[in-house]
């Protein structure tokens, strides 16, 4: 579906799937378990799902003749960090605003982990304190027209990569990596969960899997804790990604499948069953989940695991889409492990 698109590689090749075996077992034994390690899909900063996104924005960057990509997040969010590794890799400045989005405390919140490597990678950082919402923000918008006004050429990536044009292909990329996968491993999944924020993400996968009828087996978690405005957004970014690829048929909402219990307290504060998730993760797999994202979506799935959500014999692929450098900002919570 992505053949007419041109791609800048910035990642090493397919991600690997690996059976979490003993998160399984300790599970009952009943489903299959298999993680996708997005978190260790490129040597850009620790990689994780953006840069799997801007290999179909960077071609666009480029040819608009843009010297500075101008992106936006949370003081620790994944995206710009990723965005900031991507400019100074193709060589072009990087602008980042980075708003308060998580009403967290730590001492060294601000100064550590993602945040931490943008500033080291050279980004041009906008501290702004201005609450969370996944929508256009005027910081942003702010931050273009200052790049223009000092003689700059800005190319815009909102929050996420999520509501540009190109930025549901890199995970309808995804499921066809995935079917290339399945044909190797000689099973198809019959689940594929996912955490879901600003949605495209969320959105490509469905798209991507709706090629073949599984739109509605991808089970998104939410962590935005603003579950109806994720939900339309996903759904806007499936059906317009559907739409450029010529997907050749409609996406509806009941193709969105969004899981809307695991998102509290708020965006990006863990709650105590998310940090067991987590803890749990890293001592039965060695595989380290964050308090925002991945932890959510692991607690997500290994309670829906407990609920019988998935049919005996369900063989499930959790989408580990990176973001563990921002458990340094919440380093007090796991001081003690």
């Amino acid at each position: 579906m992505l053949e007419k698109f041109e791609r800048y590689p910035l990642t090493f090749g397919p991600t690997q799937i690996e059976k979490l075996s003993r998160l399984s077992e300790h599970l009952g034994g009943d489903v299959e378990l298999y993680a996708k390690r997005e978190d260790c899909n490129s040597g850009l900063a620790f990689g994780g799902n953006k840069i799997r996104k801007l290999e179909y924005i960077v071609p666009d960057a480029i040819a608009s003749g843009a010297d500075t990509l101008v992106t936006i997040g949370g003081v620790q969010s994944n995206h710009t960090r990723q965005v900031a590794a991507v400019a100074a890799k193709i060589g072009m400045k990087c602008r980042l605003v980075q708003e308060t989005w998580v009403p967290f405390e730590d001492a060294v919140y601000d100064r550590v982990g993602n945040i931490l490597m943008s500033r080291v990678m050279g980004a041009e950082i906008e501290l702004v304190d201005e609450g969370f919402d996944i929508g256009i923000r005027e910081s942003w918008e702010r931050a273009l027209e200052d790049v223009k006004d000092k003689g700059g050429t800005p190319y815009p990536i909102p929050a996420g990569a999520s509501v540009h044009k190109y930025g549901g292909l890199g995970f309808v990329g995804f499921a066809e990596e995935v079917r290339v996968q399945e044909a190797e491993l000689g099973f198809q999944f019959d689940y594929v969960v996912v955490c879901t924020v600003t949605g495209s993400t969320h959105a490509g996968m469905v798209v991507g899997f709706a090629k073949d009828g599984r739109a509605r087996n991808v089970i998104g978690i939410d962590a935005s804790c603003t579950p109806e405005q994720t939900h339309r957004q996903v759904l806007d970014i499936a059906q317009k990604t559907a739409e450029l690829v010529e997907l050749g048929q409609d996406v509806t909402a009941e193709d969105v499948v969004l899981k809307t219990e695991y998102a509290y307290p708020v965006y990006g504060v863990p709650s105590e069953e998310t940090n067991d998730a987590i803890r749990l993760c890293a001592r039965l797999e060695g595989m380290m989940t964050d308090p925002v994202y991945e932890g959510k979506s692991a607690q997500g799935m290994i309670d829906l695991v407990k609920q019988g959500f998935f049919p005996q014999g369900s063989k499930v692929l959790y989408a580990h889409l990176g973001g563990v450098p921002a458990i340094n900002g919440y380093s007090y919570i796991y001081r003690n492990g």
